[in-house]
């Protein structure tokens, strides 16, 4: 006696479609909405509240204010200050234009070095009451990596003194005292260098001439 045959299977149905195409489109749009919501919105409103909550100075972008109320600028963003009655700042390769690129500063064998060190040893002679081989502050002469860093070592600050005692009448003594006063010490000893935030001394500066 012969064994069964096994029954033939029948026509195969292509399965439903679970996920039709407007399902996923209704899906990427929600996705996507939701992200610029969280990321462009949500986000940026919760850090800004507790920035504010923390450090409020910090928060509005460290501003500093002329003594008649109005913006003067950042803390930590250089300005160009040449007016002789003040301190100035470091050097800049972009002339403290927060729009452009820093460029690569002057190496040891770049001309440009030789350049600024040409033109500091000139003012150093004008202004600054120092010899042609005055020992300088290397912040003095080379400009920062950002080309708009506000602050300098003392040094770079105190030899500038002669200068600005001579176009303010105020006196060497007292102008260092002011400098001394406005030196801001490393978190720990070992790790930072004491610096002047430029921009604060000459802030300070102004209503002591009259400005």
């Amino acid at each position: 006696m012969s064994a069964p045959s096994a029954p033939r299977p029948g026509p195969r149905r292509a399965p439903p479609d679970a996920h039709p195409f407007a399902v996923h489109v209704r899906a990427t749009v929600v996705l996507l909405v939701l992200t610029i919501l969280l990321a462009g919105f949500v986000y940026p409103f919760f850090v800004t509240a507790v920035a504010q909550a923390i450090d409020p100075y910090a928060a509005d972008g460290s501003l500093l204010y002329y003594p008649n109320g109005t913006v003067a600028g950042s803390a930590l963003v250089a300005q160009n200050l040449s007016a002789p009655y003040l301190f100035w700042e470091r050097p800049s390769l972009t002339d403290w234009n927060t729009t452009l690129g820093a460029d690569t500063p002057p190496g040891p064998t770049d001309p440009a070095l030789q350049a600024l060190l040409n033109e500091t040893l000139q003012y150093m002679r004008e202004d600054g009451g120092f010899a042609v081989n005055a020992t300088l502050p290397i912040w003095w002469v080379t400009p920062s990596a950002s080309d708009i860093d506000p602050d300098l070592v003392p040094q770079a600050v105190l030899v500038q003194v002669p200068r600005v005692a001579n176009a303010t009448n105020l006196t060497i003594p007292f102008l260092q005292n002011l400098v001394n006063e406005h030196i801001q010490q490393p978190i720990l000893p070992d790790l930072g260098t004491a610096y002047v935030d430029v921009l604060e001394l000459d802030l300070a500066l102004l209503p002591l001439i009259g400005k």
